[in-house]
């Protein structure tokens, strides 16, 4: 099947985006291939953002908007998937072949789809897909470093029988790794692409949260520990993170977020054989970028940078 016979279903989960949403909006208007529907739920919006989708969805027959009563500040993580699923149990369509998750402060390329859809037609063990994070800083964009073999939450394809095949999203913090992790544990191939085409511009920095940076990062650090990231590897990813906006303390906060949700015995992700196979997967990370996914490989070189 070519990738202009595929049909996708785009959920987006927004709150108080009137800022970002004419971007994002724009972007998917542009598509080559447009969704069968995209749902966006407004989740208790009071700055505009309602009125927007509104009138966007006006003039758009496969745009659905639907507004989900405000139960008060939205727990970030947990409240993105409630929101995402409150929709996904409202779609108009039941026929498609992709189901992506998209926020609503990004903006992309018109081809962002053709071209991602190209992956999945040229390779039968991508489970899930997406492009790269860039942030503008300045008059120049900066990547937002990301594992090849880790999807990004902003703008992520799967397709429907891998999303039904890990029972889709967790509602939890953490819920994008873990569903990129189940994936691989299903053996199916996850990837984040190096393509210009592909590049995804996000005007927030990933791991911040509407409280701040340094709360987004304390979040992620709790969400690694949720999520059953061994200690090595939190160290290592916290290193790493120190050499990224806000230098330093970024990183620091990460580490402070694992290390303090492990002294209040804070739940973790119980998922048979997970962890385990989580831990398996970090370490061989740490060992010179080794991958151990036992698939065919794909088409020679189709995850280059010139593909």
């Amino acid at each position: 099947m070519k990738n202009n016979n595929y049909r996708y279903v785009v959920i987006s989960p927004v709150r108080d985006e009137a800022e970002f949403l004419p971007r994002v909006i724009r972007s998917m208007e542009a598509q080559t291939i447009r969704p069968v529907e995209w749902l966006v739920v407004d989740d208790g919006s009071t700055d505009g953002t309602t009125e927007i989708l509104l009138e966007a969805a006006s003039r758009n027959a496969w745009m659905n908007v639907v507004i989900k009563p405000d139960r008060g500040e939205r727990s970030v993580g947990p409240g993105v998937v409630e929101a995402f699923y409150y929709g996904y149990e409202r779609m108009r369509t039941s026929d498609y072949d992709f189901i992506a998750k998209m926020d609503g402060d990004i903006e992309f390329k018109p081809n962002y789809v053709e071209t991602l859809l190209t992956y999945f037609d040229r390779d039968k063990w991508l489970g899930s897909a997406s492009g790269k994070i860039f942030l503008p800083q300045g008059d120049k964009l900066v990547e937002e470093r990301t594992h090849d073999e880790m999807t990004v939450g902003a703008f992520n394809f799967y397709r429907r029988e891998t999303f039904e095949e890990i029972g889709g999203f967790v509602r939890e913090v953490m819920w994008d790794g873990i569903a990129y992790h189940r994936a691989r544990m299903a053996r199916w191939r996850t990837r984040s692409i190096s393509n210009p085409t592909l590049n995804i511009i996000h005007k927030r920095l990933m791991g911040s949260s509407h409280k701040g940076i340094l709360h987004g990062r304390l979040r992620w650090g709790r969400g690694q520990y949720f999520m059953g990231t061994h200690p090595i590897y939190i160290v290592v990813v916290a290193l790493y993170r120190m050499f990224e906006r806000p230098f330093g303390l970024g990183g620091l906060s990460i580490l402070t977020g694992y290390i303090r949700a492990a002294m209040k015995g804070m739940k973790r992700y119980d998922h048979p054989g997970f962890r385990q196979s989580l831990h398996a997967w970090q370490m061989e990370r740490l060992k010179l970028d080794r991958r151990i996914e036992q698939l065919p490989e794909p088409e020679h070189n189709l995850y280059s940078s010139a593909a």
